[in-house]
């Protein structure tokens, strides 16, 4: 009896992602998604101010409780809004939707969503985005591509975060992107560190990449 009503909670959800999707039309809208304390709002701090005068940028942030995170990352300059789940797993798309309201969304240009640090509730939901990403840091096992199919069946991109510790801890990046490109062939990968900002530069590349093919398709329905 309970099918009907996963499937009905899923099929609002999509109902919704698609009007979000419409009102970001021109705007580039990333899903970022992680375990907890994999690094998603530390690697934000960095591309928030990295890339700055390139591109208008604001942040979704989701957490079951405070809005730490978004305090950190208004502190850059850019757009935040906080979406406190109260103990919910994930953001949803009716989520995203009442968030935007209050963003300039004439004044952005990359849209980033930091989902609540989960690897499997926040996979499901479609927010609108246009690309999921994948976030695994080295203090994790590497098998977790592996043990979580899902997100990195569907993400765009993977980072593997905090290489800089590479050297005190017990996990094989080879083993890591192995697993996950075995799973998506498409997947792009990039081993970073945001602490002294190692690697940043193909995530950029890549971002800028993804942002004028938003562009381009968004100026081809006009």
């Amino acid at each position: 009896m309970q099918i009907p009503v996963v499937r009905n909670v899923l099929e609002a959800n999509e109902k919704m992602a698609a009007q979000v999707r419409e009102r970001l039309r021109g705007v580039l809208t990333l899903n970022l998604i992680s375990s907890p304390g994999a690094g998603k709002t530390s690697l934000l701090e960095r591309t928030l101010r990295d890339l700055a005068g390139e591109f208008r940028m604001a942040v979704i942030e989701g957490d079951l409780q405070t809005d730490n995170d978004a305090r950190r990352v208004a502190a850059t300059g850019a757009q935040a809004v906080q979406i406190n789940t109260d103990g919910g797993c994930h953001l949803d798309s009716n989520m995203v939707a009442t968030a935007l309201d209050s963003l300039d969304l004439s004044q952005v240009d990359i849209l980033f969503i930091e989902n609540v640090g989960n690897l499997v509730c926040p996979v499901e939901f479609d927010c609108g985005e246009d690309a999921k990403v994948a976030l695994l840091s080295v203090t994790e096992g590497d098998d977790k591509p592996e043990k979580y199919p899902l997100l990195f069946n569907l993400a765009r991109a993977m980072i593997l975060n905090k290489i800089d510790l590479l050297p005190h801890v017990d996990f094989d990046m080879g083993r890591a992107r192995a697993f996950a490109t075995r799973l998506n062939g498409d997947l792009a990968v990039f081993e970073v560190s945001c602490r002294n900002g190692e690697g940043l530069e193909g995530w950029y590349d890549w971002l800028r990449r993804m942002r004028a093919e938003k562009a381009g398709a968004s100026a081809a329905k006009k």
